[in-house]
């Protein structure tokens, strides 16, 4: 992410005319940072007589080399890039320059390159034991962009590696505040939240954490077997609940069928013809025609009496 340059002066060439004029930072620009307390080289007394002295030597031994000094002292940075500038150790007012050409002027400039385009890295899966002591292993990725370039060279020696690292700890740590259901369920509020955490800790580095999401969660082999076997319980006890509805349903309306046909026999007769035509709809070769249970009941009545 960030280049380590040779060294320049902090003036921009103009590509209309190719006049050397100083870079005017647009406070709302969110590459360039300020650093108040930022000595500038233009202010001789800042750097003191030993540095005043190295300035304007380099400045000479540029003008005697033309033009074969012009290689080595104009640098490009590009228009997703920005440059740290320090004069003899201190950083340059003004904040970080670019995206342009660029004067160098040797031995008493370095710069520091930095990318502001949007980064993306992995989170390696996070051994974690949950709240309700479950160790379940988690991966995620994560999006982040440098948005003060100057802050991120100053106040931290590596903001990728940084970020990575607060990545994996702040991952480990918000899972162990959930229950394994809430890890399951929930992924995007723990995304968020976890998003929100490294947004603030990053905040002094200069990192914008735009985006974090949880990629896969692993469960060990035992707990997959006992959760399966849970939902395979489930769903069974779900068939049987349904099945003995539908029975208790159709035992209702069977009921009610008996008591319409108790109500009136013209309708058993009526249902004993439909089950005729049933029956010789089907091209059988032998019918069968059940006797009349008023007919049956006679008989019965006749064997008891005796």
């Amino acid at each position: 992410m960030a280049t380590q340059g040779h060294h320049f002066q902090a003036l921009e060439m103009s590509e209309g005319n190719g006049d050397a004029r100083k870079r005017v930072q647009d406070p709302n620009d969110p590459g360039p940072g300020y650093i108040t307390g930022g000595s500038s080289s233009d202010d001789s007394g800042s750097l003191g007589c030993c540095g005043y002295v190295l300035w304007f030597l380099s400045l000479l031994i540029i003008i005697v080399t033309l033009p074969f000094s012009l290689c080595l002292c104009i640098k490009v940075v590009q228009e997703y890039e920005r440059a740290v500038i320090f004069r003899l150790g201190r950083l340059l007012s003004g904040g970080a320059k670019g995206p342009g050409l660029f004067f160098i002027v040797p031995c008493i400039d370095s710069y520091t390159k930095v990318d502001l385009r949007t980064v993306s890295f992995d989170v390696p899966p996070q051994e974690v034991l949950t709240k309700d002591s479950v160790t379940v292993a988690v991966d995620a990725v994560v999006y982040y962009r440098v948005h003060n370039a100057t802050t991120s060279i100053t106040n931290v020696e590596d903001a990728n590696r940084s970020t990575r690292l607060l990545a994996a700890t702040t991952l480990r740590n918000v899972l162990g505040t959930k229950n394994l259901s809430e890890i399951l369920a929930d992924r995007e509020a723990i995304s968020h939240q976890m998003q929100t955490s490294l947004d603030e800790a990053t905040g002094p580095w200069g990192v914008k954490v735009e985006r974090v999401e949880v990629k896969d969660v692993r469960l060990p082999v035992q707990l997959q077997r006992a959760m399966a076997a849970e939902a395979e319980a489930a769903r069974e006890a779900r068939a049987k609940v349904i099945a003995a509805e539908g029975e208790q349903k159709a035992s209702r309306a069977l009921k009610e069928a008996a008591d319409v046909i108790a109500q009136s026999p013209a309708a058993i007769q009526l249902r004993y013809l439909q089950t005729l035509n049933t029956i010789s709809a089907e091209k059988n070769s032998t019918i069968i025609f059940p006797l009349p249970i008023d007919f049956m009941q006679s008989f019965i009545n006749r064997n008891n009496s005796k």
